[in-house]
């Protein structure tokens, strides 16, 4: 029986790539305009350097300080290979500095520290970044540009990797509508939260079955939708303001929890007609998973706040997408053999890929390993 629940895990693990259990790759872009100078920081996930240019030396899966150190001059030479800055005036020399390690909401990040010299002072600056273009179309990069004082902020990813930003009248109306956009991608991409939502959401047609009408359906998904919403949008607003900080492996990992109790209620019922409570209370978790995109950018509190706002709705909008293809569906299969074996096979099939993320999370064991375990136990 081991070896069977072992052999089935390594086939999550092979069909649910790990990335998909954490945070999606983004790097943070510092750049403070001074005349024609620029001083530069930016900071880089550890994990995603070593998938592009391989940092452990020794391969024992852990990376050391003197691992990082050797490989200094290849990490500066990639990530500045993929990143050019350029006035009106011409092409600014970007030469790189400093190299530290610092910790963000998801793990280790290299701190690549850079001095850039423009013809000219700087009155808009173009930004090409293509860091990661190559292995990863879901990569961004999150730019903060400072300039006496005001900050202006971008998003890039492989479809907006040249941006030009005005620093004398920045776009404040593009920065919102591109945290927007960053919020409905996050969600859309977020499989944890996906997954909580739709095993929350499942039974919902079920109960409009004695009536035969969508109105007790709708109504109980908004119930739940609601309680979801207003509970994540308080932790991802306390958490992206630094009024409330917790451990990231604690919120990932309590995500991941979420999602295997949402799927078992579906199966045996732990919440007994209180979805939208646990909802509720799951999404105060939630929140916090959302809210590292934002912490970690380190805004000042005026750009924070038309970030936050214009990310949280955008994870509004990609939620109520979600809820707007799955009510119409699910109701027109409400009464067919594959809906019920769907809310009970489909929630245990939800429930085992979650308890994969949350032995990843927990435990810091990647799926490979335990990929390797299981067939070793055969």
């Amino acid at each position: 029986m081991m070896r069977r629940l072992l052999l089935l895990l390594a086939l999550l693990c092979g069909a649910v790539p790990s990335a998909l259990a954490h945070k999606p790759s983004d790097s943070y872009l510092s750049l403070d305009v001074k005349g024609n100078a620029i001083s530069g920081q930016w900071d880089i996930a550890l994990r995603d350097l070593d998938f592009a240019i391989g940092l452990d030396q020794d391969g024992d899966g852990k990376l050391t300080w003197d691992e990082i150190r050797q490989r200094h001059v290849a990490i500066a030479a990639y990530a500045l290979g993929r990143l050019s800055l350029s006035s009106d005036r011409g092409v600014c020399r970007i030469d790189a500095g400093e190299q530290m390690i610092d910790d963000h909401t998801d793990g280790a990040y290299s701190v690549l520290r850079f001095r850039v010299a423009c013809p000219a002072p700087v009155a808009a600056l173009t930004i090409d970044y293509s860091l990661f273009a190559d292995l990863d179309p879901q990569h961004k990069g999150l730019l903060r540009l400072t300039r006496d004082g005001v900050t202006s902020t971008a998003i890039f990813d492989p479809a907006h990797a040249r941006q030009t930003l005005s620093l004398t009248a920045p776009d404040r109306w593009k920065q919102f509508r591109d945290y927007v956009k960053d919020g409905v991608w996050h969600i859309w991409i977020g499989y944890d939260h996906i997954l909580f939502l739709l095993s929350l959401l499942l039974p919902a047609v079920l109960l409009a079955a004695p009536s035969n009408n969508l109105r007790g359906a709708f109504i109980d998904v908004l119930k739940v939708v609601t309680a979801f919403t207003l509970a994540h949008s308080l932790t991802l607003t306390l958490a992206s303001l630094s009024l409330i900080s917790l451990p990231s492996r604690f919120v990932e990992s309590a995500i991941a929890a979420s999602v295997i109790l949402a799927a078992v209620n579906n199966i045996y019922p732990l919440f007994r007609g209180r979805r939208p409570v646990a909802a509720f209370v799951f999404g105060l978790i939630h929140g916090f998973g959302f809210a590292s995109v934002l912490i970690d950018l380190g805004l000042p509190k005026g750009s924070l706040l038309a970030s936050l706002l214009g990310f949280n709705l955008g994870v509004e909008i990609g939620q109520l997408c979600i809820v707007a293809a799955f009510l119409p569906l699910a109701f027109w299969l409400r009464d067919t053999w594959f809906y019920r074996r769907l809310l009970t096979g489909g929630s245990a099939l939800i429930a085992l890929v979650a308890v994969v993320w949350f032995v990843e999370r927990a435990f810091d064991i990647q799926a490979q390993t335990m990929g390797a375990w299981a067939f070793a136990a055969k």
